[in-house]
């Protein structure tokens, strides 16, 4: 793998692919390798990204970085099962590096969700630190040369504006707001063909997202987008106008999965190569 090459591993998808014994969950969970570092990003909803991790010979007792992308328990309730996974390797007196965490302050912010009483982390941010050494920005914050996590996404576009619902969040001081989403935020890595951007779900608007990923970076050129586009039920305003943006950047590939729905797939096959991903899946740029 040389300098500029960035490898992922689908260690978790809603999706599973043909002929890949593995087994897939309504959750995310990537394995980055770039630079000479493994990067996880989302622990998914349980422990399936290590069962399928140990079946494609990954190993996790040796990460860099673990990374989330936001609080949401398909993207972090398996990070109970790390630290027991971990745990469990170090009692065995098996060589364990505890990755550095990286995420958005709000990440660990309780998040009720009638009937719901937590939508969000089961680790609260002190008991994450006690397993991992923290490192929570809302500003971009580079791994790597190459690898920058966003923080907390700038919206660009109206079309792509959050719908609270029924979510809340319990901030610091107790009070309980609406939730913005504002822990969402994503990965872009600098390819010398352009920027590769990782997401988890995308609630910050996916046209956000590249936007504020081509100016963090200084790179216009989007080579592929691969994660969770939150395209479940979108109106018809934003799925037009987000097909059109993204068939703007003209991307060599747009893999998105998790909760982007069938119907939106199609539209946006229209405009973009989209292409499959699945549980087991091995792309490199």
């Amino acid at each position: 793998m040389g300098p500029d090459t960035m490898k992922l591993s689908v260690l978790a998808d809603n999706n599973t692919l043909i002929d890949h014994y593995l087994t897939g969950e309504p959750g995310l969970s990537f394995l980055i390798e770039t630079d000479g570092l493994k990067i996880l990003f989302d622990t998914g909803y349980s422990d399936v990204f290590i069962q399928n991790a140990q079946k494609m010979g990954i190993g996790l007792l040796d990460l860099d970085y673990l990374v989330l992308s936001h609080g949401h328990l398909d993207h972090t309730w398996g990070l109970v099962h790390l630290v027991k996974y971990l745990t469990e390797a170090a009692i065995e007196k098996r060589q364990v590096r505890h990755p550095e965490l990286v995420a958005h302050p709000g990440c660990f912010y309780p998040k009720p969700k009638p009937p719901l009483g937590n939508s969000g982390s089961l680790l609260t941010e002190a008991g994450a630190g006690l397993q991992f050494p923290l490192r929570l920005s809302r500003t971009p914050l580079w791994l790597t040369n190459n690898l920058v996590f966003l923080g907390e996404i700038e919206h660009t576009f109206d079309f792509e504006q959050v719908d609270t619902g029924k979510r809340k969040i319990v901030m610091p001081d107790g009070s309980i707001e609406p939730d913005q989403l504002r822990d969402d935020s994503a990965l872009a890595c600098r390819t010398p063909e352009g920027l590769v951007i990782v997401t988890g779900c995308s609630h910050a608007g996916i046209c956000n997202i590249v936007e504020y990923a081509r100016r963090v970076c200084g790179d216009e050129r989007v080579l592929d987008i691969i994660g969770g586009l939150h395209l479940l039920d979108p109106g018809a305003e934003r799925l037009e106008k987000t097909c059109h943006y993204l068939e703007s950047l003209e991307l060599q590939s747009l893999h998105a999965c998790h909760c982007t729905s069938l119907s939106s797939k199609i539209a946006l096959a229209g405009y973009c190569p989209v292409r499959e991903v699945g549980t087991g899946m091995k792309l490199e740029w």
